[in-house]
């Protein structure tokens, strides 16, 4: 029994998934979902990224936390809208949570949505929220044998961040193993080497996310 309602569940969400990707098309929206474990890196890293794109593109940001505002409260002086999405325990987003999301944003006036996922790299990896893009962000200190221990998110992923790059002195990471492991699971899956701290990476994921935009404009 407990099979079988899991597999309605994820059809539901499956369902539900497709209605926001037909819509994100008919409205030329890109929506990227950020995936990663706690404390890799992602509010930092979108930090970073909204005051080098909000000037030129209408962006969003939709924040999932388990509880509490305090991310959603990091980006709030960068003026962009920002939908919070509390799980109350649930350890990711579900496309229901997205599209009531969707309520609280002007989706007429957007090009582009962060979705900040709950920090877990399993369940995120499973549902499917109607995304253009599932973005992993893993970061040094966590180790290099993350890919091959959570491997669903790095065969579903678009792109790779390695984030903090900056302490690989400092840390047990090989980024030869890394790469070797990514090329096992994904040949083609690209990865960008980053260090938010400093900005490191950062010209280069803006140039991918402006890619994506101009792609989705064009279909």
């Amino acid at each position: 029994m407990q099979i079988k309602i899991m597999q309605n569940v994820l059809q539901a969400n499956e369902k539900k998934a497709a209605e926001i990707r037909t819509l994100l098309q008919q409205k030329k929206i890109f929506m990227l979902n950020l995936i990663s474990s706690p404390g890799s890196g992602k509010t930092t890293l979108l930090e970073k990224t909204l005051p080098l794109l909000k000037e030129k593109y209408k962006v969003a940001v939709i924040e999932g936390d388990v509880e509490t505002d305090k991310d959603a409260r990091r980006l709030e002086k960068y003026g962009v809208p920002i939908a919070l999405i509390n799980t109350n325990g649930a350890c990711h987003l579900e496309s229901v949570s997205i599209e009531k999301a969707f309520s609280a944003l002007d989706m007429d006036n957007l090009d582009l949505i962060f979705v900040e996922n709950v920090g877990n790299l399993v369940c995120p990896a499973e549902f499917d929220i109607g995304e253009d893009a599932k973005v992993a962000i893993l970061s040094t200190p966590e180790g290099d044998d993350k890919p091959m221990k959570y491997p669903l998110l790095f065969r579903e992923a678009t792109l790779v961040i390695l984030n903090k790059t900056d302490l690989l002195e400092y840390v047990d990471f090989s980024l030869p193993n890394f790469y070797a492991d990514i090329k096992k699971l994904k040949s083609d899956l690209p990865v960008i080497e980053a260090a938010c701290k400093t900005n490191l990476g950062i010209d280069k994921w803006v140039e991918w996310l402006e890619a994506q935009i101009a792609k989705k404009k064009a279909r």
